[in-house]
């Protein structure tokens, strides 16, 4: 394991568990351990004795924790981790097999990550959008708490109230804008009520366009929602006016939102790295694609990320192709580091066939406890793997497991998630391909959508033995992200049980190469100018195009920049060309300067201009026909003979000057022509 000083504390819950001591201790070294049956009662001693020695303890039960930190902060002590082994293996009905992965889950134990926050100040204001009592209600029930304002959507039959002590306003948002302590409405058919109304609320005349400020929405209209995803966007708060217990539930929560609230910063974005655009012409918009909130928006040739607004889903990170983009919460290093930890410990403590179950707090935690409380809990084989969001897993991560000598991966979501899973699809279908590719079965990477643990565990057994990697790679996870993805897939492949040099990969993937179609082009150098990782190159002293396929991420700005339309992009795997210098894609015979010799241009594309200009331009024919060596010259030569010979290519054509004797010659040759008459 990463820290081999850890003491374990194991303890066999009441002997509800079989504890393989020996796997434990042939995956975790020279880490000290010490077993109990009931850690939290009969056995805390045994955890006293520990916190006293100072060793840095992990605890293999998180029911307890609470109980564990208060003896330990009574102590002084905080060098404490807790995993779970419990629910994630022992109770099972394959808990007799669960030694390695409770080894596993021992090494893999961290603290949980500090973040940097981005910080929201809420005072409390509070919009309340709603079409009926409903939302009057919900006013009345937080005018303790909040600042109240209820603005109605086409209201029928609303009873006017006996006391407007909150101002209950007509309209409709045509557009908001904003976050938790800062939302901007747009609402149109903005009335306020009549003082005289009697039996029925009415209103005086509407006006659109009214803008209005909040730190709170409360949307109880049971329409579509002011927001995509409006799940994770902070302070916006959506019940069914038609479900009282949805909209108690949403009352409570508006209560709790005033005062100071900090949000992690979920993505880390280097601006230098995006490969969006260059001048003006788009390439790469996976990101903006996939964002679910709208937080991704084009700034110049770069995205911004409005962490205000992202929700954490890592969608824009697992799909970057570049690495400027990375979640922070871990970050892929640290993530990858992990999975190293795990599947080593698992294998030297005897494991086989192991599978990376990713799951989310929310959802996967839940649904793991309920497998093993009321089922037949996780297979020994499947190791689950918590992470803030599934989503946010990249392909580095996947290649690592197999890399690592697993022979699965499975990604555990909701039924019906929160937010389009497309992107995530997509890194499945093309890191599967690869994977499969390279031997080690079919369908090793996969989804499983499911509300239900009896499901979860059918989906998991169904999976077919994989094929493990004979001598699985122990590289570090260091470096950029993108440097990351390439030593992954690389070791992947070092190790794989039927290697292959090239893989065919769907349109989206991180990797491919490009083709030239050398007719067509120029040799302008558009795309070079264009390409934002320097995969393509210019030579400065011979007019050629250069290629190298590991700096190439697919982004598309060298094929939508072309303007002869030479350039496609061919999305795959070349281990060979990864590793080879970088090809020459064309390469031309360059013009020589007729007045000093320097190259410039190429000879073909220098001829038929020449050619060109002499057929077609009145400035290079007849008496003008010198000038034609001027396209032939470098360009410092040709301003020096401009200079000299007051050309300016850009002046009209002079009209000849006439004179009377020319019009008599003219009159006279006409005379002539006509036989005198």
């Amino acid at each position: 394991m990463s820290d081999a000083k850890r003491h374990l504390l194991i303890c066999s819950c009441e002997n509800s568990m079989p504890l393989d001591r020996e796997a434990i201790a042939r995956g975790c070294g020279s880490c000290g351990s010490s077993k109990a049956d009931q850690l939290c009662g009969a056995d805390l001693p045994l955890f006293r004795e520990a916190i006293a020695r100072g060793e840095p303890i992990t605890v293999a039960c998180t029911q307890e924790a609470p109980l564990f930190r208060q003896v330990a902060a009574e102590a002084s002590f905080a060098d404490l981790i807790f995993t779970n082994i419990r629910e994630n293996g022992g109770w099972s009905d394959a808990a007799e097999l669960a030694g390695p992965k409770a080894a596993a889950l021992l090494a893999g134990a961290q603290p949980e990550e500090p973040f940097a926050p981005i910080t929201f100040e809420s005072d409390g204001i509070i919009m309340i959008y709603g079409r009926d009592e409903v939302a009057i209600e919900a006013g009345r029930r937080l005018a303790d708490r909040l600042d109240i304002t209820v603005l109605l959507t086409h209201p029928e039959n609303v009873v006017p109230r006996r006391v407007n002590d909150f101002p209950v306003l007509k309209g409709d948002i045509r557009t908001a804008h904003g976050h938790l302590g800062a939302f901007e409405l747009t609402i149109d058919g903005f009335a306020f009520p009549v003082p005289s109304s009697r039996d029925v609320l009415r209103f005086g005349q509407p006006r659109d366009g009214a803008i209005s400020n909040c730190d709170i929405i409360l949307d109880l209209t049971g329409n579509t929602p002011l927001f995509s995803a409006p799940d994770l966007r902070a302070g916006y708060l959506r019940a069914d006016p038609r479900d009282p217990v949805a909209v108690e539930r949403a009352i409570f929560r508006a209560s709790d939102l005033v005062g100071t609230f900090d949000k992690p910063i979920f993505v880390r974005f280097d601006s230098s790295l995006c490969a969006h655009s260059r001048s003006g012409i788009v390439g790469c918009h996976r990101c903006l694609d996939l964002c679910p909130t709208g937080a991704i928006t084009p700034s110049g040739d770069v995205v911004a990320i409005d962490p205000a607004i992202c929700g954490g889903c890592g969608f824009c990170a697992a799909v970057c192709p570049t690495g400027a983009a990375s979640y922070a919460m871990p970050g892929p290093d640290r993530l990858t580091g992990r999975l190293r930890t795990m599947l080593a410990t698992y294998r030297v403590a005897g494991g086989k066939q192991a599978i990376i179950l990713f799951h989310d707090g929310d959802h996967g935690e839940a649904l793991i406890d309920a497998l093993a409380r009321y089922y037949d809990g996780l297979p020994a084989n499947v190791i689950p793997f918590r992470v803030n969001e599934v989503t946010q897993i990249g392909p580095e991560s996947i290649a690592s497991i197999f890399a690592y000598g697993g022979v699965g991966a499975v990604f555990l979501t909701r039924d019906r998630p929160h937010h389009d899973i497309e992107g995530l699809r997509r890194l499945v279908d093309w890191t599967g391909t690869a994977i499969a590719a390279m031997g080690f079965g079919e369908d090793a990477v996969r989804i499983l959508q499911t509300d239900d643990p009896e499901q979860l565990r059918g989906g998991l057994d169904a999976i077919p033995a994989g094929i493990e990697a004979a001598e699985p790679s122990t590289f570090l996870p260091i470096g950029g992200r993108r440097s990351l993805m390439e030593t992954a897939f690389s070791e992947m492949r070092r190790v794989a049980p039927a290697p292959v040099e090239q893989v065919v990969l769907p349109h989206g993937a991180p990797f491919g190469s490009v083709t030239l179609d050398v007719e067509r082009c120029t040799l302008c150098h558009s795309c070079v100018t264009a390409c934002p990782t320097g995969a393509l190159s210019a030579e400065p002293d011979r007019p050629m195009l250069r290629f190298d396929e590991i700096a190439c991420v697919q982004c598309g700005l060298c094929e939508s920049t072309c303007p002869e339309d030479a350039i496609s992009l061919n999305p795959g795997l070349d281990f060979v060309a990864w590793q080879a210098p970088r090809r020459t894609l064309k390469e031309e015979e360059p013009f020589l300067c007729i007045s000093c010799g320097a190259p410039f241009g190429t000879k073909s594309t220098i001829e038929r201009i020449v050619a060109k200009l002499e057929e077609k331009h009145w400035m290079y024919r007849g008496e003008n026909a010198g000038h034609i060596d001027l396209v032939r010259m470098c360009e410092n030569c040709r301003a020096t003979a401009m200079v000299h010979e007051g050309f300016d290519p850009n002046a009209p054509q002079r009209r000849p000057i006439l004179t009377t004797d020319d019009f008599l010659r003219a009159r006279d040759a006409d005379k002539d022509g006509r036989g005198g008459h």
